[in-house]
């Protein structure tokens, strides 16, 4: 059986790795990319603004790890949104609405006891590179496939 390539795409663009774990992974052609917190990539530090601030820098993060790897918002197909504090949720949302406007990926949230930096939101994702063509599966439809 031949092996599975793995590779770590990499940007400058998006905030360096301080701990044991890549930006992003690759396998075959799905992208698990690691929990983005809303750091300014120039400053080191978490951006001013509150919980929007931090969510929109999260996922402008992680648009330059998609970038890095070849595409973009339209190849996420799962987030997962770690919040301190659920009640920011409609906010997060807010933000998040304007990266993601249409087919919009799987999602789960959830409120976590702390985020690293004391950050208030952290956003993971895994998205599939390359060309994806779009359709609506309604009833049995998925057992066409």
């Amino acid at each position: 059986m031949a092996a599975v390539q793995r590779l770590f795409p990499y940007t400058p663009k998006a905030p360096v790795r301080t701990g044991i774990y890549s930006q992003a992974v690759v396998v075959d052609r799905t992208m698990y990319i690691s929990g983005q917190l809303g750091i300014d990539v120039a400053s080191g530090k978490l951006v001013e603004g509150g919980v929007q601030a931090q969510a929109r820098q999260a996922l402008v993060n992680m648009g330059e790890i998609l970038n890095a790897a070849g595409c973009g918002y339209d190849n996420v197909v799962k987030t997962t949104v770690l919040l301190a504090d659920i009640n920011d949720f409609v906010y997060v949302n807010n933000v998040y609405k304007t990266f993601f406007n249409k087919n919009f990926p799987a999602r789960a949230a959830y409120q976590v006891a702390a985020l690293p930096r004391d950050g208030l939101v952290e956003i993971e994702a895994v998205a599939v590179l390359g060309p994806i063509s779009d359709s609506c599966l309604t009833g049995q439809g998925i057992n066409k496939l």
